[in-house]
């Protein structure tokens, strides 16, 4: 429910504030006084787009700033959270800012967030009924809105497990025409998979193999001049050689010897022992592993290095066509070998494929049916509540029918088509909405409905802009004491000019205007008392302070009241 709304420097408005509240509130006011700015905007803070055509002349920026009272729980608290937003002991605060530039910002919460989420809160707060919510009525996918909502939980469930099924109906004959048509392609596919497979395991290649070759053709390429290197070193560290020179161990083992036959006479001595000590380990290990990799250099190295090369290039080959890498074709290898299994289950694939269409096929006509039932029996009632509140709404003998007719063919809500026709007379032939309803009787059709339909709605707020017009006397206080009724159930905002309908309103707000130069100021007044009275006065003969005026402005406040209690 809306609790306030605050305007600054919008349309004609330059500072005014709509204390609203539960219940039924009615906002009346001369020509020119800015009414509509008042829908405008609840339209801003509901997400509807803005430009700088809304600013006030003169003005950097229009605000709005409204405050809901909200449940604590539920999809509105859901949204505002996920926008970052608070909600505070249920109170909701939203804002728009649209600059004279046409920049436009929303804050939801306390935080700013996309328009976009306002528009998404909508959804839940409020439905708007003006020009616009008329044309919408004449859609066939509204229309039938209307028959599922007023159909109820039952109605709505047997929509929802026809969809479940339509939708595994569809994802099926999508799949099975993609692999029908597909299906030269998809052989090729298996084919060219299953050449590339059995290239790849003949060769059998192994993660990081390539580097590993790359290293063994290096060693082997260099194998003499490896050999003799190594051999020399071996002879330096640890050989004696023939002309009776000294090895580097055994250099190092007779410094070592010298050091620790006097070693004793000076302690600075020991670790000079201690460092030639793992100099004697450390070359006797070297001439060890020298000796090892001496070893491992002999056998027939032109063979050796022939097989390395003829197993580069066969690892080449396979990195160039299904690489650039040998990982990336052993990869291939894996994601193709799980491809080519899918491929060559096509066959019964489509065989599986096509029973599942049967069935779901059989399954979503089977629930279509039931849809269609409950439609109809929903559409009957409909009819029935909606003709009768017609007819007191000044439209006698007009009726709406409901047509629930097969469409052919299974579609996402369901194997037929939803028209709400209006009958304006008995013995006429029922006509659309949209080409046999004027705009005033459109607007009496969307009043009926949302009185018809306001228990099953969980929406808490209808506003109603112009609602009566091309309307007046009798009709008019019927389309009054209607709202009224609506009010019961939920918070009803109408903006209007007839006084049969402000007088069944139980919080009257009055937006005046004031000449200032070329730019008209206007603001809010809550009537109540000799106030009321006045304006119900002047909406009745434009003459606030005529006594006949007065009196027949009390004298309509009266009968709203008793009917509204007779009503209740």
């Amino acid at each position: 429910m809306i609790e306030e709304i605050s305007i600054t420097n919008l349309g004609v408005i330059g500072a005014a504030t709509l204390p609203l509240g539960p219940g039924f509130t009615a906002v009346t006011g001369e020509t020119g006084a800015g009414k509509t700015m008042v829908v405008s905007a609840l339209g801003l803070l509901l997400g509807q787009r803005a430009d700088s055509g809304v600013v006030r002349a003169g003005s950097d920026q229009a605000v709005v700033d409204g405050r809901w009272l909200v449940p604590t729980t539920g999809a509105v608290v859901d949204r505002v959270g996920d926008a970052g937003g608070q909600i505070d002991e249920g109170e909701l605060l939203l804002s728009r800012v649209v600059s004279s530039e046409g920049r436009s910002r929303a804050y939801v919460g306390g935080r700013a967030a996309p328009i976009g989420v306002l528009a998404d809160l909508a959804d839940h707060l409020v439905v708007v009924h003006g020009q616009s919510e008329q044309i919408r009525l004449k859609s066939a996918s509204a229309q039938r809105g209307a028959v599922d909502a007023h159909g109820g939980p039952a109605l709505a469930a047997a929509a929802a497990s026809y969809r479940q099924a339509y939708d595994a109906w569809t994802a099926a004959r999508v799949e099975l025409d993609e692999i029908t048509r597909d299906r030269e392609a998809r052989r090729s596919e298996a084919e060219t998979l299953r050449a590339a497979i059995a290239e790849i395991e003949a060769v059998a290649p192994v993660a990081g193999e390539a580097d590993e070759l790359d290293a063994t053709a290096e060693r082997l390429s260099y194998a003499a001049d490896l050999r003799l290197a190594a051999g020399l070193a071996h002879e330096i560290l640890s050989t004696d050689a023939v002309d009776g020179t000294r090895d580097v161990l055994s250099l190092v083992d007779e410094a070592r010897r010298q050091i620790e036959r006097v070693a004793p006479h000076d302690a600075d001595l020991a670790p000079i022992v201690e460092l030639l000590t793992d100099v004697s380990v450390q070359v006797s290990e070297s001439s060890s592993r020298l000796s090892s990799y001496l070893g491992g250099l002999d056998g027939d190295v032109a063979n050796d290095l022939e097989i390395v090369q003829t197993r580069r290039a066969e690892i080449a080959t396979i990195a160039r066509k299904y690489g650039p890498t040998i990982d990336d074709a052993l990869r291939m290898l894996d994601e193709g070998g799980r491809r080519l299994l899918e491929l060559d289950d096509d066959d019964d694939r489509l065989v599986r494929l096509a029973d599942e269409v049967e069935q779901f096929e059989v399954e979503a006509t089977t629930r279509a049916a039931v849809l269609t039932d409950l439609r109809r029996a929903s559409g009957a009632d409909l009819s029935s509540r909606v003709s009768a509140e017609l007819n007191a709404l000044a439209m006698a003998g007009a009726e709406i029918v409901v047509e629930v007719t097969p469409r052919g063919e299974l579609g996402s809500s369901g194997a037929d088509v939803v028209s709400l026709l209006l009958r304006p007379h008995p013995g006429s032939e029922p006509r659309p909405l949209g080409r046999g309803a004027s705009g005033g009787e459109l607007s009496r059709v969307m009043l009926a409905l949302e009185v018809v339909m306001a228990g099953s709605s969980d929406v808490p707020t209808f506003v109603f802009d112009e609602v009566d017009s091309g309307v007046g006397g009798s009709a008019a206080i019927e389309i009054g004491r209607r709202l009224a009724a609506l009010a019961e159930r939920a918070q009803v905002i109408v903006v209007t000019h007839l006084a049969q309908v402000a007088a069944f309103a139980g919080n009257h707000l009055r937006v005046v205007k004031d000449a200032s130069g070329e730019v008209t100021a206007s603001s809010v007044q809550q009537l109540d008392g000799d106030e009321r009275v006045a304006e119900m006065a002047r909406l009745l003969s434009g003459l606030p302070d005529s006594t006949s005026g007065l009196d027949h402005a009390r004298e309509l406040l009266e009968l709203a009241a008793t009917r509204a209690d007779t009503h209740s």
